[in-house]
């Protein structure tokens, strides 16, 4: 625990976020455009959009809200630069994810073989996880589903990367499960998915210790 008393420059901080938020979306763009399985929250939103005929941009937006004011009652204070920085990061993630799906589909990737395209889903999952870690240990802004996992982590699960993921999954699930009750269909569940669930800790654990290994777990909540 150490390593968390020590804190990096701001600048460096920044550097890190914005490292960090280019390649989540980079990643999270890649594994759309795909099509074979992304993240477990975004399959989430695409199932609730399909049940209740909806915009997927709008319900990740409304979750991402709903979250971000999750991380309030999680830290038993009302800190509302945490819940503004929130929503600007998932505004700026919006916005990136678009030009990279865009940039994904023009180069035609979602016209590749399957075996390519699962490949290039994982590779998109093995990245998002890799920046959470950046910008998780930079703790400027983040999207309020990584603070989520970041203060399960540090304030509930003793510094548990793997462990804060596995919870943060549960709610995506219930959804996805009670869309299913309703609509008996799955969708945006695939390869991709089942890796993110099984791996997303490990990798931002590992990306920890090797990807910037310089950047520390600037966590704090404020009294």
């Amino acid at each position: 625990m150490q390593q968390q008393q020590k804190k990096n420059h701001m600048s460096y901080r920044v550097v890190a976020l914005i490292i960090g938020l280019v390649l989540n979306a980079f990643g999270n763009a890649l594994s759309v455009a795909a099509n074979a399985g992304s993240g477990i929250w975004t399959a989430a939103a695409v199932n609730i959009a399909y049940w209740i005929h909806g915009n997927v941009g709008v319900i990740l937006l409304i979750v991402g809200i709903c979250s971000a004011l999750l991380n309030q009652f999680l830290i038993h204070q009302v800190d509302i630069p945490r819940f503004v920085g929130e929503v600007v990061f998932i505004s700026c993630f919006s916005y990136f994810i678009d030009l990279f799906v865009a940039m994904f589909t023009k180069w035609g990737i979602p016209d590749l073989n399957l075996a390519w395209r699962m490949l290039l889903s994982i590779l998109g999952v093995t990245i998002f996880a890799c920046s959470i870690s950046i910008y998780q240990r930079a703790n400027l802004i983040m999207h309020p589903n990584d603070d989520t996992s970041n203060i399960l982590r540090f304030m509930y699960l003793g510094g548990r990367a793997t462990a804060s993921q596995f919870v943060d999954f549960i709610p995506p699930i219930i959804m996805i499960a009670v869309c299913y009750a309703f609509t008996r269909q799955i969708y945006s569940v695939n390869v991709g998915t089942l890796y993110s669930i099984l791996f997303n800790g490990v990798i931002i654990a590992a990306s920890d210790k090797h990807i910037m290994p310089h950047l520390y777990h600037n966590f704090r909540v404020s009294h």
